[in-house]
């Protein structure tokens, strides 16, 4: 009886090592490889935040299926977006959405909305931040404020574009504070409106922290406030615009990429692409990967996601508006 029972146990260690190690595929739906439309140029922040998570998701996809990166930055990118919000909705094509997606609609760009995606995760979202040179003299966001309301109109604010979301994020700011500044666009992006700040063309710039993260630490720049409702981890010493104006409400705006599908698949289909990302945005591997591309690591997932766009829209709605009445 002895021998025949220590039989029984050998013969069942491979099958429980192999379960202790195995790792499970929680995408399990998948029978053939899944596209991921990036509507950006290689590169850039979307682009290498979207890689950077398929590529740590890999090992979550049954054997035999990949993730198939595709860069699709025609029309501004509209064109990828109508491309998975048009598709079949099984699963099989995903999509980098951005903070645009929140604008586009209101600017008669695009015909289709966040009501047309499944938003998995969440890859980017940081708040926007005001910044201005060390030496300006300005030692605080009212101080800025201040001469702002000293000088209507007069104070040079730069921006990656009439209409896009630093240019919006001012706006914001204006009918919050009950300012006007001199709206300079830089249609190049983000890095010339930075490029002028240091050269000392304009007096502020709005842009995420972490595009200026090395010169505020070299001393050149310095970043006034957050548009967030609580403090950045990148700079953890620069208050919010709450904080720093004494407001009774928060003043949010971030800019996002979130990795979705098409609306309308499957439960079962969604449930399991949330929880293989889910568990990959949380590995400290993963967050170390996007720290080194100067990207805070966010867990913002499923329901909290399509919440975050959601409220982005009725934001960029109203402010669309409010800029198209002046």
């Amino acid at each position: 009886m002895k021998k025949t029972l220590l039989l029984l146990l050998a013969s069942m260690m491979p099958f429980c090592a192999n379960q202790a190690f195995a790792e499970p595929s929680t995408i399990g739906y998948a029978k053939k490889n899944i596209e991921v439309v990036i509507p950006k140029n290689p590169g850039g922040g979307t682009d290498t935040s979207a890689r950077t998570l398929i590529e740590f998701s890999k090992d979550h996809l049954p054997k035999g299926v990949i993730f198939v990166p595709v860069n699709k930055p025609a029309g501004n990118g509209i064109t990828g977006l109508i491309e998975v919000a048009r598709a079949k909705p099984d699963g099989y094509k995903l999509v980098m959405t951005t903070v645009e997606l929140a604008m586009f609609p209101h600017q008669n760009k695009s015909p289709v909305t966040y009501k047309d995606f499944t938003p998995l995760a969440t890859t980017i979202a940081d708040p926007v931040a005001i910044v201005v040179r060390a030496d300006a003299g300005f030692d605080t966001l009212q101080a800025f404020i201040d001469s702002a309301k000293q000088q209507p109109g007069k104070l040079k604010v730069g921006n990656s574009g009439m209409g896009a979301i630093y240019h919006l994020a001012a706006v914001n700011i204006e009918k919050t504070t009950g300012t006007k500044f001199n709206h300079i666009p830089y249609n190049e992006g983000t890095g010339p409106s930075i490029a002028a700040l240091i050269g000392g063309h304009i007096d502020a710039v709005l842009t995420t922290p972490g595009a200026v993260k090395s010169q505020v630490d070299a001393g050149i720049l310095k970043v006034l406030a957050v548009m967030d409702e609580k403090r950045f981890e990148l700079v953890p010493d620069v208050p919010t615009i709450k904080e720093a104006l004494g407001l009774d409400v928060n003043v949010k705006m971030r800019a996002w990429a979130v990795l979705a599908t098409t609306a309308k698949v499957p439960p079962e289909v969604a449930e399991q692409l949330v929880k293989a990302f889910t568990e990959v945005v949380n590995t400290p591997a993963y967050q170390d990967a996007v720290r080194k591309q100067g990207i805070m690591p966010v867990t913002i997932v499923g329901q909290d996601a399509y919440n975050m766009m959601r409220e982005d829209d009725e934001l960029y709605k109203q402010l669309i508006a409010d800029t198209l009445k002046k």
